[in-house]
């Protein structure tokens, strides 16, 4: 994206966000592929992501991960069920909740979510300036904006 003059109208604001979302997209596409690349289907590699990734004082069932990846519960039952067989993930039982099964990245894992870790690292490193370009273009329009509007929409699985 050229550098453009930030003037008003809805036109650079549109250019920006297209921008933006191209970004996102070619990320993303990345992100897939390479999960692919690893052996893992690309909802595994964001599974895992947030099991490891999740805060330490989680507990990090079921439930949390169908929630931060925007998947109906059974949805995400299955995900880990064919995660686990691969020898991906673990369930323990809940030290608090006997009831709740906590989910664990076993080192197979680890060792998968490295690699893409790194992999995703360089390629966020040479994004970052573009994506952090087109946020200021839409920071500074959309503050000289009178409202903005929010879609509520239902997740997409």
């Amino acid at each position: 994206m050229e550098d453009e003059p930030a003037t008003p109208g809805p036109d650079l604001l549109l250019r920006t966000l297209a921008e933006f979302r191209y970004e996102l997209r070619r990320f993303l596409h990345f992100s897939e592929c390479a999960a692919l690349d690893a052996g893992l289907q690309p909802q595994q590699h964001q599974l895992l992501l947030q099991v490891a990734g999740a805060p330490q004082d989680t507990a990090v069932t079921i439930s949390y991960a169908a929630e931060r990846l925007g998947l109906k519960h059974n949805s995400a039952v299955e995900l880990v069920d064919r995660s686990e067989r691969e020898g991906l993930l673990e369930r323990g039982v809940d030290a608090d909740d006997k009831r709740r099964a906590i989910l664990r990245v076993t080192h197979r894992g680890k060792l998968v979510l490295g690699r893409l870790a790194g992999d995703h690292a360089k390629e966020l490193n040479e994004l970052a300036p573009r994506l952090t370009k087109a946020l200021k273009h839409i920071s500074f329009n959309t503050h000289r904006s009178s409202h903005t509007h929010r879609a509520n929409c239902a997740v997409v699985r």
